[in-house]
């Protein structure tokens, strides 16, 4: 099957044109039917594409004369949409010129351009930001929501566990993902309202979802490989998502550190450097990739900023399997078949009720 063009913004990243076009080409040279429609300053794009024949032969030019700066307010860029190499790929989805749009840019603004020309999809209130996070298991784990929505009620938690899902089956194939949402322990009193009407609605939903909803999960048991999907609010997500990040860069470091302390030392790295290079390769951002903005009418896909080539290649190839597997039309089947009344809570039901006058010790 065919599949439709991507839309990359192409000044968008901590490197802009080149880092942009060079990981474009990269995953060109992986995947050869895809075709492209680089947006951004023309002539600078013209230039980067020299190097690079065979993206040139499968790409377009969409001249942008602005770019949205790093540390530009949502609101700011919001105004400049139309002149801005973001707000114009955003808007080839939107106007059908390209399937799914790709960009390194401001976080921010990225989803508030996506969010006003895309909307939401039917059945969606939020969308959300997921990402893979790299674990013990056989596959990454999807991780949502990472820093759209800083506070959550319990049916957009509900929303994200069967958005992350759908994800799931899409990126690693599995026909029934297991769901956890993050919480401060694994007991069903653990945790906030909002949580544990969340866990109720899904438990209530039953054999409705297409995944496994194994209940509440903490943050230390991530990393293990026995979890397909988390689901958590943004604001808990962002700083899970970048503790882990630190933790891994620590690790790294440590290492580092340690196998340049001596002349022992140095010699202890050559014997053990095949399993140093597993394990930098394995904690590499770049090979990760890739975040969505789920639960929007369209794909978007924010690469990291400070990505290489690589890693911007990676962030493309999730972008067409995505188009390929019709991502967003299987989350709307998803939410068709859980239904409206699961959607509604059932909040009554699961907070606990006022003590009575003078119970208790």
């Amino acid at each position: 099957m065919a599949l439709p063009r991507i839309a990359v913004d192409a000044m968008g990243g901590d490197v802009g044109v080149r880092v942009m076009v060079e990981g474009a080409a990269l995953a060109r040279r992986q995947h050869d039917q895809f075709k492209f429609l680089l947006v951004g300053d023309e002539g600078a794009i013209k230039q980067a594409l020299e190097a690079h024949p065979n993206l040139r032969a499968a790409s377009e030019i969409l001249h942008a004369p602005d770019v949205v700066a790093g540390d530009e307010k949502p609101t700011q860029a919001l105004r400049r949409a139309r002149t801005t190499s973001m707000g114009l790929a955003i808007e080839a989805v939107k106007s059908g010129e390209a399937g799914a749009a790709v960009s390194a840019g401001n976080t921010g603004a990225l989803m508030a351009m996506s969010k006003v020309a895309l909307r939401t999809m039917p059945g969606i209130d939020r969308p959300a930001l997921a990402a893979l996070v790299p674990t013990l298991g056989d596959h990454d784990l999807v991780m949502l929501d990472l820093g759209a929505n800083t506070e959550c009620d319990a049916r957009n938690l509900v929303q994200f566990a069967i958005m992350g899902a759908a994800y799931a089956r899409v990126v690693h194939g599995q026909d029934e993902p297991r769901v956890r949402l993050l919480n401060i322990g694994t007991e069903d009193i653990k945790g906030t309202d909002e949580l544990r009407e969340a866990a109720a609605m899904l438990k209530q939903a039953g054999e409705a979802l297409a995944f496994r909803f194994d209940g509440f999960t903490e943050a230390d048991k991530l990393s293990r490989g026995d979890i397909d999907v988390v689901v958590t609010d943004g604001f808990t997500g962002n700083i899970a998502l970048k503790a882990m990040e630190g933790a891994a860069r620590f690790v790294a470091d440590l290492l580092r550190r340690s196998f340049s302390s001596s002349l022992r030392s140095k010699f202890g790295f050559l014997i053990s450097k095949p399993a140093t290079e597993l394990l930098k390769h394995h904690l590499d951002p770049n090979n990760h990739n890739g975040a969505v903005f789920l639960g929007l009418n369209g794909v978007v896909v924010k690469s990291h900023g400070s990505a290489s080539a690589l890693g911007v290649a990676h962030a493309v190839a999730v972008t067409a399997r995505l188009l390929s597997e019709r991502l967003t039309e299987r989350i709307a089947a998803d939410l068709a078949r859980v239904g409206e009344e699961t959607m509604r809570g059932t909040a009554a039901r699961v907070r606990p009720a006022p003590e009575a006058p003078g119970a208790g010790a």
